[in-house]
């Protein structure tokens, strides 16, 4: 299955209701005045998140929603109906942006979170409102106005408490797989990993949630491999861990992990991180050791590891 992480979709207001063009008509008084109502507000459009839903992909079928109108005023002076809210269920860790502005309309990080992004119109003056002294019978009311149209940008930004990211096959998704209970499709070739995988590991009380974020290589800020579709994921995460393949020059690989961050955004560089250097199974202690050593001056943390055996794991 496709996991849609970015979609652009449109969204308005309900039109405001017109105002009630009516007079008073009694058996006793047939001429009586102006009782137009207001016109009801249109509906306003919300997204809200939830937590049944992983990605954008249930919001393909539709492009343009459309808040209900308000009803028209009525005679006595009664006000029409309110249009109903529109609610679009998104994931939580949705980003709503204008398209047109780039302002920032929401970013919705908790499960029952609402925001309100294109808000309804309002009511027209039913003719009542425009009897004076001079114009006792007006013949006329106010139209509703237009609801708020805007073009949205919709980004999901995963939420985890640790983020894995490396090169490739460096064995991210094996893991993520052997520290949690999620089961990422796993083979020995590059970009196995077509979409994030969340897995959640459980001690006790405490409980992370880990995402393996893929496709990150030379050039990845430039949209080169899949990196810049999920680069965006690694900006919420509390820990990045750089899992390195052991088999490979470690050094040169957590560089240009850090360059490709530092190219999208420098902030990525000031979150906590730690190195897991995989696969130890496939060489001797030296080889460890060494690739060790050129990993100090980093002054990063460094786990030996072995994500198929689970060495170091625990």
């Amino acid at each position: 299955m496709a996991f849609r992480d970015v979609l652009d979709i449109t969204v308005q207001g309900g039109k405001g209701g017109d105002g009630g063009l009516s007079f008073l008509r009694l058996k006793y008084i047939p001429r009586g005045g102006p009782d137009g109502g207001h016109g009801g507000d249109g509906g306003s459009v919300y997204l809200e998140a939830v937590g049944d839903i992983a990605s954008l992909d249930q919001l393909l079928g539709q492009r343009f929603y459309r808040a209900p109108t308000g009803g028209q005023g009525e005679g006595r002076n009664r006000a029409g109906r309110r249009g109903e809210e529109l609610i679009i269920p998104v994931p939580v860790g949705t980003v709503a942006i204008d398209r047109d502005s780039g302002e920032i309309l929401a970013d919705l990080v908790r499960i029952g979170e609402r925001a309100l992004i294109a808000k309804g119109g309002l009511g027209g003056r039913g003719n009542s409102s425009f009897a004076n002294s001079t114009r006792r019978t007006p013949r006329f009311a106010e139209y509703g106005t237009p609801g708020e149209k805007r073009r949205v940008r919709l980004e999901l930004r995963l939420i985890a408490d640790v983020g894995l990211v490396g090169y490739p096959n460096a064995g991210k998704s094996s893991l993520l797989a052997a520290l949690s209970n999620a089961k990422p499709q796993i083979a020995s070739y590059p970009f196995t990993t077509l979409s994030p995988n969340l897995g959640v590991v459980e001690e006790g009380l405490k409980r992370l949630t880990l995402a393996d974020i893929p496709g990150i290589i030379a050039g990845a800020h430039e949209g080169k491999g899949l990196g810049l579709e999920f680069l965006r994921h690694i900006s919420r995460t509390r820990l990045l861990v750089y899992v390195l393949d052991v088999t490979e020059p470690p050094r040169l690989a957590l560089e240009a992990l850090q360059s490709e961050l530092q190219a999208y955004d420098p902030q990525l560089l000031k979150l906590p991180a730690l190195i897991a250097l995989n696969k130890i199974d496939l060489v001797d202690e030296a080889t460890v050791a060494a690739a060790s050593q050129s990993l100090a001056p980093s002054g990063l943390a460094i786990v030996s590891v072995s994500a198929l055996t689970g060495t170091q794991l625990e």
